[in-house]
């Protein structure tokens, strides 16, 4: 229970201080430390960073740190992935939903670990103010619908793809894309809820006791980050995810869950078809917008 606490407290700080990254614990805490199945841990996961969000986004507003109108654009298509992927979540397995969030896990601390070597690559050519007027507004309202989706699927909060997201993309200094961040996890963290209506049981009791603490250790990282650099904090957090990740993948394929996966496959081809060639476009898109807003080399030269 001690260790349960202490890691409750720690996401919350992580989660105040980071904007997100910290939720990505979430779930595996509880599901390995206190036996809560997978559809469960996502359930409760989603309301831990949802209160815990919350609380860090009136911290950050307080300050000026928080960009409404960006977080809109970025939030209300997240909130439709949201739902959308909290309905999806009832049909999948407990074991393959953890592989997909292991597989997250993975993509989270590869970018986090990348994001030290090229840090703030926009900070030379975009305005000092804290919220852009001008928006890349089809981007974000992309952006924001896969966050969601992901968000609402599997119950992370998705910060550590919005931060680098808001401050590359919407030209945010770091410290409004955290504030940012946080306001948009709310939104899409209540939208995934909604999504997981049909299918939500709550242990009341573990729910309360890690939102309690979360809370309390994300008030902590709040005031911690105006003052200190996460960036090295991040960098050790994305090893420590890494070896999550590879210890969930390492842990839960097994021929049971491929065979369920089959028989998935099977029984919703059609579905998935169609899903994945929705998918498919939407990254084909946003690959494409990527590569026509790649700075030129003369840019490079001159900055």
């Amino acid at each position: 229970m001690l260790l349960l606490i202490a890691l409750s407290l720690l996401i919350g700080v992580l989660l105040g201080l980071l904007g997100g990254g910290g939720s990505i614990l979430t779930v595996p805490v509880l599901v390995y430390l206190a036996g809560l199945s997978a559809k469960n841990a996502i359930i409760t996961s989603l309301i831990v960073v949802c209160l815990t969000s919350l609380i860090a986004v009136v911290n950050h507003a307080r300050r000026g740190k928080v960009c409404w109108t960006t977080g809109l654009a970025f939030g209300l298509t997240g909130m439709i992935g949201a739902f959308l992927g909290g309905r999806l979540a009832a049909y999948v397995p407990d074991s393959l939903l953890l592989v997909l969030f292991a597989a997250i896990m993975l993509a989270a601390s590869l970018s986090m670990l990348r994001n030290q070597k090229t840090p703030k690559p926009l900070s030379t050519r975009l305005p000092l103010k804290p919220c852009p007027q001008h928006l890349p507004l089809i981007a974000l309202m992309l952006d924001g619908f896969l966050v969601g989706s992901v968000t609402g699927l599997i119950g992370v909060g998705g910060g550590f793809l919005m931060v680098p997201a808001l401050n590359n993309l919407a030209g945010l200094p770091i410290h409004a894309a955290i504030g940012t961040s946080l306001f948009i996890i709310v939104i899409q963290s209540s939208a995934a809820l909604a999504g997981h209506a049909s299918h939500m049981t709550i242990d009341i009791f573990i729910t309360a006791l890690f939102s309690a603490f979360a809370i309390i250790g994300s008030f902590i990282g709040s005031s911690l980050s105006g003052k200190i650099s996460g960036q090295h904090l991040k960098r050790g957090f994305g090893i420590l995810v890494f070896i999550l990740g590879c210890f969930l993948l390492y842990r839960e394929i097994n021929p049971p869950m491929m065979a369920q996966i089959k028989g998935l496959v099977i029984r919703h081809q059609d579905f998935i078809l169609g899903a994945s060639t929705i998918l498919v476009i939407m990254l084909s898109y946003r690959l494409w917008l990527w590569v026509h807003t790649l700075p030129k080399s003369n840019d490079r030269n001159q900055t």
